[in-house]
């Protein structure tokens, strides 16, 4: 598989599909840090004499229809702000002005793109002579601009980007150095068992956090009020518990209320929520526990937060962490996903050794699972 290195891309027009999926509000970008992870493989095709630099993604989910507050206007605007040079924004894909940098309107606004259509390729393919492939949080996507445009293309005319590069990089716990902790926070068991199981082949011990934690809970016999469960995985959380007795860690205590607007909040043990609470945070004790175990480690991979950090104050569990690993000597990689945006927003980010840009994908790629972006590329 060829990087952005290999290809000669001089007097050519490159094809860059990138991940520009970045948070809006009222048609404002929120948190810009896809667009400014996916720049320096634009600004290398410039460097090397790239004749035309037509960038593909898609944002949020217009399910095949164009939705105009969905429309990739105000990322053309940041990226010419960030190139100090405009950037065309174009929703005929047959009209493609002669112009350096050119945006391509939101690939979701054709139904095509989801159903991984060739023709709807095909005609992509036209627009260009190289294919980069940048987009790392959308390799685990089928969809026709990840999966079928690069097959449009000879091997020595499609390759990976730098962004790409990183996150492979960054995401290699191949060979960790130890003691390696995982930090799990996640909602809903069903969705996660293949990362947990491979994880679990890998790390010496595993602290969880977030919703999942009752899955558990309840699997041991405990009153958990009315916290997020899933029922129908008690069996499983059962048998990773007998199997890995020495590597789960769970909270041993639990801020509750009987909202998440609640007004009345306690922190009480693990074994002590009452059945109209639900527990929406770790407690002190737990994070201190948590804190020790992160002390020793040398590799620490986080994905999830460990409590609601969307809503005050159940966010204190997740930014106590964030900092203590702030401050640690330890290879911290973040796995993307709401726990990328947390510790960006509290201000920890600079401090790791790697925040991923892709949930979904990094989290595959973690449990040893198939990209299907990075499989059309070596074929």
């Amino acid at each position: 598989m060829l990087t952005v290195h290999d290809l000669v891309v001089e007097g050519k027009r490159v094809l860059v599909r990138a991940d520009l999926n970045v948070p809006l509000s009222e048609g404002h970008i929120r948190d810009d840090f896809r667009i400014r992870a996916f720049l320096p493989t634009i600004r290398l095709l410039a460097e090397r004499q790239a004749r035309q630099i037509i960038i593909l993604s898609h944002l949020g989910r217009p399910k095949g229809n164009v939705v105009p507050e969905y429309s990739l206007r105000p990322v053309a605007e940041k990226l010419g702000e960030l190139l100090g040079e405009r950037v065309a924004l174009v929703s005929d894909f047959s009209a493609v002005p002669e112009q350096r940098y050119v945006l391509l309107e939101n690939l979701r606004f054709h139904e095509e793109e989801e159903a991984g259509d060739a023709s709807f390729a095909n005609a992509l393919a036209r627009l260009g002579d190289a294919y980069v492939q940048d987009a790392f949080g959308t390799l685990h996507r089928r969809h026709a601009s990840i999966v079928a445009l690069p097959a449009c293309f000879p091997p020595s005319e499609r390759a990976v980007g730098l962004l790409v590069q990183k996150e492979l990089k960054g995401l290699d716990i191949s060979r960790p150095e130890r003691p390696f902790i995982a930090i799990l926070g996640f909602a809903k068991l069903s969705s996660k068992i293949a990362l947990i199981k491979e994880l679990l082949t890998k790390v010496d011990q595993v602290l969880l956090g977030g919703g999942v934690v009752f899955t558990f809970l309840k699997a041991q016999g405990l009153e958990i009020g009315t916290s997020l469960c899933e029922d129908d995985q008690l069996p499983t959380a059962r048998q990773l518990l007998a199997d890995h007795a020495e590597k789960i860690m769970l909270p041993k205590d639990f801020v509750i209320s009987d909202d998440i607007e609640g007004t009345e909040i306690f922190t009480v043990d693990a074994d002590k929520i009452p059945p109209t609470m639900k527990g929406l945070d770790i407690g002190d004790a737990s994070i201190e526990e948590f804190k020790r175990v992160l002390d020793n480690a040398c590799t620490v991979f986080w994905n999830g937060p460990v409590g609601v950090f969307e809503q005050p104050p159940f966010d204190t569990a997740t930014e106590a962490l964030a900092a203590h690993l702030a401050k640690s000597k330890a290879r911290v990689i973040i796995g993307g996903g709401d726990t990328a945006s947390a510790v960006r927003k509290m201000g920890y980010a600079p401090y790791y050794a790697h925040v991923s840009t892709g949930g979904g994908a990094a989290l595959q790629y973690l449990a040893g699972e198939e990209l299907p972006g990075l499989k059309a590329l070596e074929e």
